[in-house]
């Protein structure tokens, strides 16, 4: 089994939910893409962006999650550098954001989430129709997709010295490749009319 095939099906084992797993597609999405513009590994950074959220369903607590997570990684022979990443995208873990790798999951993690509410608000629910201006303007509106820290969009895009606009473009586009498997190709909304 490959290393892409062994982490969904970890993901899988703990995540039942349709939602948690596609957010961790989408996450994934991103930090490949970013792990290919830095000439990174990217199974491993993919690997982080589908595991970063795989424990949080059976342990949603703050004092849980992600360090049941870390603990399960470690019995199942992932890296010090996989465990630590996602350690270090929760703000309260204590672990410090220091590599390429811990910075972008943290400045995709809660992007990846908004820019899925805003291609599910479009008429088509489609990500060919959200564009980052839009998005940057949802970001003002508090009311909507409420659970979405704001500020770790915005520091995360910082983190890694870029515009926070293009950061978003770039996270579109890298979410637009797996549309389909997101439910974010147009397909949802077809079959609702």
């Amino acid at each position: 089994m490959n290393q892409r095939d062994a982490a969904w099906c970890l993901l899988t084992e703990f995540t039942r939910s349709e939602s948690l797993r596609k957010h961790a597609l989408a996450v994934e999405a991103c930090m490949r893409a970013y792990a290919r513009k830095a000439g990174a590994d990217e199974e491993l950074w993919g690997t982080v962006g589908l595991l970063h959220d795989f424990d949080y369903e059976k342990y949603p607590s703050a004092s849980e999650h992600p360090f049941k997570g870390s603990e399960i990684l470690k019995e199942r022979g992932y890296s010090e550098e996989v465990r630590r990443a996602i350690l270090s995208h929760a703000e309260y873990s204590g672990v410090a954001r220091i590599t390429p790798i811990e910075k972008t999951l943290f400045a995709c993690d809660e992007l990846a989430g908004f820019i899925t509410a805003c291609a599910l608000v479009k008429p088509g629910k489609s990500l060919a129709e959200v564009e980052a201006p839009s998005v940057r303007k949802k970001m003002k509106d508090k009311a909507f997709a409420r659970s979405v820290h704001r500020e770790d969009i915005i520091n995360g895009a910082a983190d890694l010295d870029l515009d926070l606009e293009e950061h978003i473009a770039f996270c579109i586009e890298a979410m637009k490749a797996i549309a389909r498997e997101l439910g974010l190709d147009g397909s949802a909304a077809k079959s609702a009319s």
